[in-house]
């Protein structure tokens, strides 16, 4: 049987600068002050930024939890840009600790590439994690992304394969990683963990339907992708997902 290669994809990248008006819109919004949204009870939230991003990304996501009684967590990240394994293994000792020092599972928010390292926490410590929000992220095929995405994608590919010698002769950033980042995304996902997957039709960098699988309860708002970080919408589903169990 013959596989017909998906076309190459532009996006719309242009659109993706409506960002800026999804953040006016949801510091408007009665939601950013959490009017009408359940409260959290302290539990830790890790939140993990997209590609080419870093912990400030989601900055305003973590005023907004802590304004819910929730505690967020950094990921200790600046730009979203090093060999996935690494970062996996970073990201495996921030959930520990902050497993341990709240006594608690950890809720975990990945957005685009945050969201396939969460997923891979997910499968390699169900037991520290409580559930996962994925935003924007292709949670069976990481390079289902726009033409000027995977060119960026490429270049960081290149300058990894550069310096690391190992991670070139692993694959790192292909398809075929052979990496334990990669064997924990591709594994299935543990059913002891719930996952809500959230993205956009009007998604510009990754394909919407990338996003929607049978094991996650997926939800679509409108939106760019970049302003998922910053989606009013997104933001009232995030508060209902994590509100504690009465």
């Amino acid at each position: 049987m013959t596989t017909i290669a998906e076309p190459r994809w532009w996006g719309a990248h242009l659109r993706e600068l409506r960002w800026q008006a999804e953040l006016a819109r949801l510091l408007a919004d009665p939601v950013y002050r959490g009017v009408g949204l359940p409260r959290g009870d302290g539990g830790p939230v890790l939140l993990i930024p997209g590609f080419l991003a870093g912990d400030a990304s989601l900055s305003v996501m973590a005023t907004w939890l802590r304004r819910l009684g929730h505690r967020p967590r950094r990921a200790g990240i600046a730009s979203n840009v090093r060999c996935s394994d690494t970062a996996v293994d970073r990201l495996s000792r921030v959930l520990l600790h902050a497993h341990l020092s709240s006594g608690r599972k950890v809720a975990i928010i990945g957005h685009s590439r945050g969201g396939h390292f969460a997923k891979a926490l997910a499968a390699r410590h169900p037991h520290q994690v409580s559930q996962v929000v994925s935003m924007g992220s292709g949670l069976d095929e990481p390079f289902d992304i726009s033409e000027p995405t995977r060119l960026a994608v490429e270049g960081v590919k290149k300058v990894v394969h550069r310096r690391d010698v190992h991670r070139a002769s692993q694959g790192c950033f292909t398809h075929t990683c052979l990496c334990r980042y990669a064997e924990d995304y591709r594994a299935p996902f543990p059913e002891s963990v719930p996952l809500t997957s959230i993205y956009s039709k009007g998604d510009g960098v990754v394909r919407w339907r990338a996003c929607v699988v049978p094991y996650a309860r997926c939800v679509e708002v409108t939106g760019s992708h970049i302003g998922l970080a910053f989606n009013r919408h997104a933001y009232r589903e995030i508060a209902s997902t994590l509100a504690p169990s009465p």
